[in-house]
């Protein structure tokens, strides 16, 4: 499907109806439109004027992809407004001339109706052939009513009417195109062009056309147009627009940088990695548009309510128009009118736009702050979690251990170091990569010692065969097993280490143990803020761990999790997640993406920490913080508390305003005025109501 940007969708209603008329032209297959995102994707061949053409009843502009926006002019200048003003200059001057000629006059009527063609023409085409087809939405409702006050004389109120309408219609196209912008503006961050060098020569080229491998030249108050690696200079890079980090990050030869970034000191070059579509930034952008359409519980209740909502309307329009005079011989010029303002009243937009202004919102506020919300459904769900499980190495800890002790036991310690290290660089795991880094660093020579059948067992540790004979390098569990038992000595040797809050690994063969190895893995700074916040917010935190039951028991004591769960294998932590999900119903499970794929799926949120650079966490999490710090999920929780406070605030107002307005038919003093200002300030309401959470702060 290709992807099209369109200009001027400010009602859901009109976005269903565009969508509808793309997908009759002709040579398109099939057609799905994504309102919060303003972005429609089209399967077929089609041009953007036929496009046009499909949403020319709503005066839509097309345009590509990644084409730039074109500039609006000020709101105030817009053409669709200038008729506002027009129809509302000819309210007030007839307003005046009845005065002096009497409201039924001529010359009045005249202007009044002048104005209500004027401001509501483009109303009454689109009301006029929804009604030929039984189609009741916003704008039947308006121009029945409208058409019917003209009928029984009241050229005033429908004029007003249709200013009124007309100015809600406006304010509403100004919302929700203020919060798109929070999106909008992520578009923006990466410029359109970067200086390359090719051949021996610098030129300016277009993203579009930077190939992988082109080394791109970053001057300092540059931001970087692709994502890289660095091959020359050392820098520090304002990554804010990524990872929602506002300290700056040092980068080096060979660190990964990302397209939209800001290079605030030296001069980099930097190697192309990704093609303009694939960039960390693009794919925020495409992943948090895609959220957009996502629809929340509480806007597929809504959408569901209105479906009935707006036909019940008519039918109790109709019958408080008809009613009074059939049955109690009632004057039918009243209640006609009286059934008029229910139909102004019971127009469903406040209903309607209540759920996605505040889910385009929110997310496009949490995407600018690092954190990345992957729909509706999960922003709902954050706001409603119980309980939270954190994954210990990388996602509490900074997840870079490093050896504190060894301890021989008959051997000489540089020999039995590069055997363990000669072994663990088979393997991938960071107690593994911190055993062969001690080595580096004190200059044991392990790369010349010949490794045989190297075998993982999982969660226990690994074994392989060197010097013709079986070395085992694990827990102390594996060696448990190994050798039945552990020597009394040995053993309080390993607990002290472990009460140090150490994991302990042993190197042995089936018949002795020969070394000790203690790993200490640092606790993040933002660790015991974030727990302490978290369990402030009510919410009951537990730490997972493989690690043994002493050091995990150091590690969360001193973060402060309320729960610790040790010695567990990957499907171990599966189970978990699915007991604690029975036993809180909405529970989070917080890793790195990767090794904690399944639980992370199991939960009922699965939040994968670092998403900057992480194609894994992207893809497999619904939340990605973006950038490797814990410090953003009390923020993520708030936001969503607050989204779920006002996406009900709205459908409590907007439902509650319209019952005040219809209770007001059983006295007779529901107007047409009244019943404008009651649609339109119901829905100005509710859209500025969820404009507040732009204003959510960390």
């Amino acid at each position: 499907m290709k992807a099209y940007r369109v200009q001027g969708l400010s009602c859901s209603n009109c976005a269903a109806k565009f969508e509808r008329n793309v997908k009759e032209l002709p040579g398109v297959q099939d057609a799905k439109i994504n309102f919060g995102a303003a972005k429609i994707y089209v399967n077929g061949d089609t041009t953007i004027e036929d496009l046009e053409k499909a949403g020319a009843f709503e005066n839509l502009k097309i345009r590509e992809e990644r084409e730039k926006k074109v500039e609006r002019p000020p709101f105030w200048k817009q053409k669709e407004n200038i008729k506002v003003y027009i129809s509302a200059l000819l309210v007030l001057l007839s307003w005046g001339l009845s005065t002096q000629y009497g409201d039924q006059h001529l010359i009045p009527t005249v202007g009044y109706g002048a104005a209500i063609l004027i401001g509501g023409f483009s109303l009454f085409i689109k009301g006029l052939k929804n009604l030929s087809r039984l189609s009741f939405d916003m704008n039947t409702l308006m121009t029945i009513a409208i058409i019917g006050a003209a009928i029984i004389g009241e050229w005033g109120e429908g004029a007003t009417v249709v200013i009124l309408f007309a100015i809600s219609e406006a304010l509403e196209r100004y919302s929700m195109d203020k919060a798109r912008h929070s999106i909008a503006s992520l578009m923006d961050i990466a410029p359109n062009e970067a200086l390359v060098r090719r051949s021996g020569k610098e030129l300016m080229v277009s993203v579009e056309d930077i190939q992988i491998g082109d080394t791109m030249i970053v001057k300092p108050g540059q931001k970087l147009a692709m994502d890289g690696v660095v091959t020359k200079g050392i820098s520090t890079l304002n990554q804010a627009a990524i990872t929602g980090e506002s300290v700056p990050v040092t980068k080096v030869v060979e660190d990964e940088v990302f397209a939209g970034t800001l290079n605030e000191e030296g001069l980099l070059e930097v190697k192309v990695t990704k093609r303009v579509e694939d960039t960390t930034l693009s794919k925020i952008i495409h992943l948090v548009e895609e959220a957009q359409a996502e629809r929340a519980p509480s806007q597929a209740f809504v959408d569901k309510f209105a479906k009935y909502y707006t036909p019940a309307i008519v039918i109790i329009a109709l019958l408080i128009a008809t009613i009074p005079p059939l049955l109690f011989n009632a004057d039918w010029s009243t209640w006609v009118y009286e059934g008029l303002a229910v139909l102004v009243v019971g127009c469903p937009c406040a209903l309607v736009v209540s759920t996605p202004v505040a889910i385009v919102t929110a997310i496009g506020n949490a995407a600018r702050k690092g954190v990345l919300i992957k729909g509706g459904i999960h922003l709902e769900e954050v706001g409603a979690l119980k309980a939270i499980a954190f994954d210990k190495t990388g996602t509490l800890t900074k997840g870079v251990p490093t050896v504190t002790n060894l301890v021989t036991f008959g051997g000489i310690e540089d020999e039995l170091l590069a055997i363990t290290a000669a072994i663990e660089n088979g393997s991938q795991h960071p107690l593994a990569t911190s055993i062969v880094r001690e080595a580096e660093t004190n200059n044991v020579n392990f790369s010349s010692i010949q490794v045989n059948n190297f075998q993982s067992i999982t969660g226990k540790g690994v074994k392989a065969v060197v010097n013709n004979e079986i070395y085992y390098v694990g827990s102390p569990t594996l060696f448990s097993e190994l050798h039945q038992t552990i020597d009394k000595n040995l053993n309080s040797q390993i607990e002290q280490l472990q009460n140090e809050g150490k994991t302990v690994m042993i190197l042995g063969t089936a018949k002795e143990i020969q070394l000790l190895i203690a790993v200490a893995d640092e606790i993040r700074d933002s660790s015991i803020k974030v727990i302490s916040s978290l369990n402030d917010l009510g919410i009951n935190t537990v730490m997972l761990t493989g690690d043994n039951q002493m050091t995990a028991y150091t590690i969360g004591k001193q973060v402060g999790v309320s729960g610790i769960e040790a010695n567990l294998l990957p499907e171990d932590k599966l189970n978990f997640i699915k007991k604690f999900r029975n036993d809180h119903n909405s529970v989070a499970m917080v890793g790195d993406g990767v090794n904690d794929a399944p639980a992370l799926a199991a939960s009922t949120v699965g939040v994968a920490m670092g998403g900057a650079g992480t194609d894994t966490a992207l893809e497999t999490a619904d939340i990605a913080l973006m950038s490797d710090d814990l410090s953003k999920l009390p923020y993520t929780i708030k936001l969503s508390r607050k989204a779920l406070q006002i996406i009900k605030q709205n459908i409590t107002f907007s439902l509650a305003i319209k019952l005040l307005a219809l209770l007001l038919v059983v006295p007779g003093w529901l107007t047409l005025w009244i019943a404008i200002f009651a649609d339109m300030g119901a829905t100005l309401l509710v859209t500025l109501n969820s404009l507040r959470l732009l204003r959510v702060k960390e």
